[in-house]
């Protein structure tokens, strides 16, 4: 009983303690520490909720997969800020081309590829945790954890909004990051639900959308 409860949460708690150390390594002199603190708020809140209610629902070792690349990416553009992530030199050392010229980028995109894999890589947590609270007929299997995903991407904007306007200056535009576009909430929320519909499309189409009848 101890070995298998052991083989249960081996890979959950490695993918915990290979974020643990990559989240101290990008806390270690980050680009804006203020802006570092209130991205980290996600991460401070999601991360202890998501130990804590382990036991009761265990989520599978896909779905630990997905949160763990979304929270290590997170914490890199916590650590540099979203809009100075440097990704487009990194693609440069590495080919020796600007991925920004090559797809015509006029700003930086890695808050919004951050938006989009919101929505794809946290998704499947949605539907494991509808399939296992819920009991309603199939179809709402698809449309539950899209609408929760959907109000979750619209909530975080509001946020964003709010802290924007309480701390001003530097701070809340650094953490607002809408890099001159007005249309930069809008953009994100369409985003993440967009991400989120692959992922629940796919879920069903591969037979791993999990639900509870009636």
């Amino acid at each position: 009983m101890y070995r298998k409860t052991i083989s249960l949460w081996r890979y959950p708690l490695t993918l915990l303690s290979l974020f643990g150390l990559l989240w101290v390594v990008l806390a270690i002199a980050p680009v804006f520490r203020k802006d570092w603190l209130l991205e980290n708020m996600l991460v401070f809140i999601a991360v202890p909720i998501l130990v804590l209610t382990a036991r009761p629902l265990r989520f599978s070792n896909f779905t630990y997969t997905c949160l763990f690349a979304f929270f290590s990416l997170h914490a890199i553009g916590a650590h540099y800020t979203y809009s100075l992530v440097p990704y487009d030199q990194w693609f440069q050392a590495l080919t020796g081309g600007s991925l920004n010229e090559m797809l015509g980028f006029e700003r930086n995109h890695f808050d919004r590829l951050i938006h989009f894999l919101y929505g794809l890589l946290v998704a499947p947590a949605a539907v494991q945790i509808f399939a296992h609270y819920g009991r309603y007929p199939r179809v709402w299997a698809y449309f539950f954890p899209l609408l929760f995903m959907a109000s979750h991407a619209v909530i975080y904007e509001l946020i964003e909004f709010a802290a924007a306007i309480i701390f001003g200056g530097e701070l809340g535009q650094a953490y607002l990051g809408t890099q001159g576009d007005v249309w930069d909430g809008q953009k994100d929320m369409a985003l993440a639900l967009a991400g989120s519909t692959i992922a629940v499309t796919a879920m069903a189409i591969a037979g791993r959308l999990p639900v509870r009848r009636a």
